[in-house]
């Protein structure tokens, strides 16, 4: 199988496609991923479940949480790792279309962001709020702010990481999005007047990271070696409140969605 080309989003057009319609009685969505081209995990916080969702068909799987679902990451192309609750991250198998729970850790505080890279889980907390990378199993490799000495970060609420292993974080507290290495080394710290509340981060390249813009109505182009930011979408686009996305390397798709939605938007990069 050939690696998708990346495209160069300060050349692309981004044209909407038809919106996915969500489950009938959904309220809440906090987030999803792309599994495969036109295979969506979707966290529904209102349902306490998340689903395996055939952009064409609908929901053909779902596995039942014990607690509200918050954010959601693949950890391979078989496995997700989605926060609930208070101290919990659930381990979730995808196999021939059906979702099955696997095992479930326990971490250190209820959890806010959540993201994978080389192997190992990077999740942020609310209490104060702090940074840890864990293993697979639960084991704590490296911590950002537990004392307390940092105040680095106050809502670090989503993260996403890049081809390399690089993870950047959103933070709707100080308007600012992060870049950390996989140990938690802070590199670079990205403000804007584009970033009005930022929520869902996403990365298409090394060099080319999607955020929700929320009170702007936007999404924002962010460019780390260079050091700019640009507004991709907007509400003429029909952005409005974005809250999570996610990017799809096969078909070059960028799916968002709000926390109230009834569809999810759907736009190919030309």
């Amino acid at each position: 199988m050939s690696t998708p080309v990346s495209p160069d989003l300060t050349q692309a057009r981004l044209k909407r496609q038809p919106d996915i319609q969500l489950p009938e009685g959904v309220c809440f969505i906090y987030d999803l991923a792309v599994v495969s081209p036109d295979m969506l995990l979707v966290a529904n916080h209102y349902k306490h479940c998340v689903q395996l969702l055939d952009c064409l068909k609908g929901v053909v799987s779902e596995v039942q949480l014990q607690d509200w679902p918050y954010r959601m990451c693949l950890t391979d192309r078989n496995t997700a790792a989605v926060n609930m609750g208070d101290k919990k991250i659930q381990m979730i198998k995808l196999k021939d279309k059906t979702l099955t729970k696997a095992r479930e850790l326990t971490v250190s505080e209820r959890v806010y962001g959540l993201t994978s890279s080389r192997n190992s889980l990077v999740v942020s907390y609310h209490s104060s709020p702090w940074l840890e990378v864990i293993s697979m199993n639960g084991k704590v490799l490296h911590q950002l702010g537990k004392s307390g000495k940092s105040q680095h970060f106050k809502c670090p609420a989503f993260m996403c990481t890049t081809p390399g292993g690089s993870v950047f974080i959103s933070d709707y507290g100080t308007n600012t999005i992060t870049k950390v290495d996989a140990r938690l080394n802070i590199f670079q710290t990205f403000t804007s007047p584009l970033l009005q509340s930022p929520r869902g981060i996403t990365a298409v390249t090394e060099d080319e990271i999607l955020v929700c813009s929320r009170e702007n109505n936007s999404l924002v182009l962010l460019q780390p070696s260079t050091n700019t930011m640009s507004t991709l979408l907007g509400e003429d686009d029909g952005i409005k409140y974005p809250y999570y996305l996610t990017y799809c390397p096969d078909q070059k798709k960028v799916y968002v969605g709000s926390t109230y939605p009834t569809t999810i938007k759907v736009y190919q990069v030309l």
